[in-house]
């Protein structure tokens, strides 16, 4: 699985670094998709599923990236000579992806499926991820995230280790135990 891994990085950033040294090949999304998977469903641990997911929200986690505002050495090198209108075409691109597939998982476990429900509502996730958790503009689909990408993205917000360009998430995960976030990350990556 490492050597996967390691390949796929390798790719990305080999395909990434022909992009801005060439200039004349328009971004593709082989780029993207050495990690994130063939068809925006990512197999890899930890590693977004980007199908389904709104153009507007890409853009923008795409640019913070290449300005290091998010942290991530792999994303900042694949996207550091990429210029706005490349940015644009890439999330485009990636927006028309199908939504993950409903994981393989072991039958549902209802009882975390409904402590998320509640800690959903009491949130208010819905108001701004829509209450299917598709979300829309500039946010993001949970619904068919990868488990783990969720978890570690919401901890990651609310220890504020994963500021945004809206400040609210850090806000709204505060009162939010670790127990409610690996429920929300069950319940969300089970959703289609």
């Amino acid at each position: 699985m490492k050597r996967a891994v390691h390949g796929a990085l390798l790719a990305l950033l080999c395909a990434a670094g022909s992009l801005a040294a060439g200039r004349e090949a328009t971004p593709t999304l082989a780029v993207c998709l050495g990690c994130h998977g063939a068809s925006g469903n990512s197999l890899l641990a930890n590693v977004p599923s980007l199908g389904g997911q709104p153009s507007p929200y890409l853009v923008i986690q795409l640019y913070l990236f290449r300005e290091k505002l998010r942290s991530s050495p792999v994303m900042y090198e694949a996207t550091k000579a990429l210029s706005d209108a490349d940015l644009q075409q890439f999330a485009d691109n990636l927006a028309t992806l199908p939504a993950p597939a409903f994981p393989s998982a072991p039958p549902e476990d209802r009882a975390r499926v409904e402590r998320a429900r509640t800690v959903a509502a009491k949130h208010r996730c819905g108001a701004c991820h829509q209450p299917d958790f598709y979300g829309h503009d500039n946010i993001p689909r949970l619904a068919g995230q990868r488990e783990d990408y969720l978890a570690l993205s919401l901890r990651a917000y609310k220890s504020n280790l994963r500021p945004g360009y809206d400040a609210s998430m850090a806000e709204v995960l505060a009162p939010v135990t670790d127990a409610d976030i690996a429920d929300l990350a069950y319940f969300l990556a089970r959703l289609h």
